[in-house]
């Protein structure tokens, strides 16, 4: 009647369903030893009622359960398990051994299945509880071994099972453990927010606020995450109904439609939501994995969820918060009315020579001077030998006849080697003026636009260059480059990065650190689900702020499932990451770094078009802005 067909298909597949029977089975301790990402050990451990030995050998049995005793029982589900199809399709592809015993019994027993086929019986001493041990998963079926992922892939999974179990239960302690390292180690919570503290990170308590609702046909409650903190694709968002987790497109969109004009498109909130309804309304199993449910009427609970989640957002303030916290920060006096008295003010005085006059002899000296034969700094004409008069006032340009003179005595000084000039009595030399390289000068004719477009001329006209565009296309080169040449582009950053991430991101991380290496991050792992990021690829921004943000783009990139070619593979991974570091690079603000934009755009191998084929740069003909006027 309940038959639903293989549910093994990887390693997380294991884990999942003896966790799940370890909590119906009571335990409040329950520990999950990995190795080798599933393939040479998965052991699961639990204080829970354990079985009898007879019990222990019926397990194994193909549709075989203790948690239903008649039929109506399927429409009252409360329990993880119950076709009874886990630990017979377990031992049908492993070496399977079950350690057990009950609180009342003084012996407990061993036993030992392999390919569908019980080995032995054995009495041993052993805890209170159930321990399974799955050795050589697949060892039986070559071809399903062989299509197994990375041990990174395969643990990733593994993990994203153990923390949908872990959140439904905050009363239950749990422990991960893989390769002799401990991943999780989580104590019973003293609510459930302390969980999933404990299980996504310290950040997200911050970053949520509660929701509740109770209604006939269902009750809310959980947590919703803050707009200003949404983030770019899906992460964080749970769906539990009765302590299950499950998967719903449908009750999603009714999210997504309570953030509406809240965030941006394409960025999503963290949530994690717990429905409770009555198990006779729910159907739990349509689906081999139980991860799809079918509610008898998803549309009052798709409103009820709208309405709970819109109101929430209503209720709370989302602005800027103001910090409080004194502690720490300098003492910065308040000035009272009577400050004068303690600490006077003085304002300097300016002296005056109420003698001079600027328009006396046009502002020369007088021909009587005592300098004579001098060099006099004019402000406005230049300089000249003191003595002599202007046939216009200082703004002319002609002189006298005792004006020639100096003309002719100017070129004696030119051809001294020194020159005349505003302001200024200088040395004439010949490298004056070539600090830098010609090439590095900007010409005068380049201009930035609201750091969007760069203006420059062109052979016929105006050139536009779209500046994001220019960049994405320098940065696919860089890239393509890169990953096919195994070059190296790192700037290294001057106060390196922390960024949490998570245990699932970390195994991403870890799986692709030589390609991350090869485009030039330079990324360390700091502890179990945090990174420090202490170079990024040039033409990437090293601030914090968009380190993080950058990370948390790679992530989303790292997380899809490359099947295609190598070398297709390689240009889809160079593009992303272009448009990647094209948008979290540092603007352009000045001309000269539109000048050596420029040159490097025309250095690659098509100026014009980026790789998804958009257009970098246009011409606006000098006809058509001939047209215009």
């Amino acid at each position: 009647m309940i038959a639903a067909g293989e549910v093994v298909q990887r390693p997380a597949s294991v884990v999942k369903e003896l966790v799940e029977n370890a909590v119906d089975a009571g335990a409040d301790q329950v520990t999950v030893v990995i190795q080798d990402a599933g393939r040479t050990l998965i052991q699961v451990i639990d204080n829970g009622c354990g079985m009898s030995p007879d019990q222990a050998v019926l397990c194994f049995e193909r549709h075989a359960t203790s948690k239903l005793q008649t039929a109506e029982d399927l429409n009252n589900i409360l329990t993880f398990g119950f076709r009874g199809e886990a630990l017979a399709s377990i031992a049908a592809v492993a070496e399977v051994t079950l350690k057990t015993r009950r609180e009342d019994d003084e012996v407990g027993c061993q036993v030992d299945f392999a390919d569908s086929q019980h080995i032995a019986t054995n009495e041993i001493s052993t805890p209170r509880g159930a321990n399974f041990s799955v050795r050589n998963l697949f060892y039986n079926v070559p071809a399903r071994r062989k299509f197994l992922k990375s041990d990174n892939v395969e643990f990733k999974h593994i993990v994203t099972e153990f923390i949908r179990i872990a959140l439904t239960r905050p009363d239950i302690g749990f422990t991960l453990t893989h390769n002799g390292k401990d991943v999780y180690v989580l104590r019973p919570a003293k609510s459930l927010k302390f969980r999933i503290q404990d299980v996504l990170g310290a950040n997200i308590a911050n970053e949520i606020v509660d929701i509740k609702a109770e209604t006939s046909v269902v009750g809310i409650y959980g947590f919703t995450g803050r707009p200003d903190a949404a983030r770019k694709g899906l992460g964080n968002q749970y769906f539990f109904v009765n302590g299950r987790y499950f998967r719903s497109p449908y009750l999603h969109k009714a999210v997504m439609k309570a953030y509406e004009n809240l965030i941006p498109d394409g960025y999503t909130p963290a949530y994690m939501i717990y429905l409770e309804i009555d198990p006779q309304s729910v159907d739990v199993n349509i689906h081999p994995t139980k991860t799809e449910i079918k509610f008898e009427d998803d549309s009052v609970i798709f409103q009820v969820l709208y309405a709970c989640i819109k109101e929430t957002l209503g209720r709370n303030s989302f602005g800027e918060s103001i910090d409080f916290d004194r502690e720490g920060v300098p003492d910065i006096p308040a000035f009272g009315k009577n400050f004068d008295e303690f600490r006077p003010v003085s304002e300097p005085q300016p002296g005056l020579d109420t003698s001079y006059n600027p328009f006396d002899n046009d502002g020369f000296p007088s021909e009587t001077s005592h300098i004579e034969n001098t060099l006099f700094i004019d402000p406005y004409q230049g300089s000249k030998p003191s003595g002599t008069s202007a046939s216009k006032d200082m703004f002319g340009g002609d002189w006298t006849e005792a004006g020639k003179g100096f003309d002719d005595a100017g070129k004696g000084w030119q051809s001294a080697g020194y020159g005349y000039g505003a302001g200024a009595y200088i040395e004439k030399r010949d490298d004056y003026g070539k600090l830098f390289e010609d090439k590095l000068s900007p010409s005068k004719s380049v201009l930035t636009l609201q750091d969007k477009y760069i203006i420059t001329t062109g052979r016929s006209g105006l050139m536009v260059i779209n500046i994001r565009r220019a960049m994405e296309r320098i940065l696919y080169d860089r890239f393509l480059n890169a990953l096919s040449k195994n070059g190296h582009l790192t700037q290294t950053a001057l106060f390196p990065v922390t960024v949490q991430i998570g245990v699932e991101n970390m195994c991403l991380v870890s799986e692709h650190s030589q390609m991350l290496a090869d485009l030039g991050f330079d990324i360390a792992p700091f502890g179990t689900d945090t990174i420090v990021v202490n170079g990024v690829p040039e033409g990437y921004s090293a601030e914090a702020g968009k380190v993080q943000t950058m990370i948390g783009d790679l992530l989303l990139i790292l997380a899809e499932d490359h099947s295609a070619l190598p070398e297709m593979m390689t240009a889809n991974m160079a593009s992303r990451f272009a448009r990647l570091g094209a948008f979290s690079g540092d603007p352009v603000t000045n001309p000269m770094e539109a000048q050596r934009l420029i040159e490097q755009l025309f250095a690659c191998e098509n100026a014009e078009y980026t790789s998804t084929g958009r257009r970098i740069m246009s011409l606006i003909p000098i006809e058509e802005i001939d047209r215009k006027f």
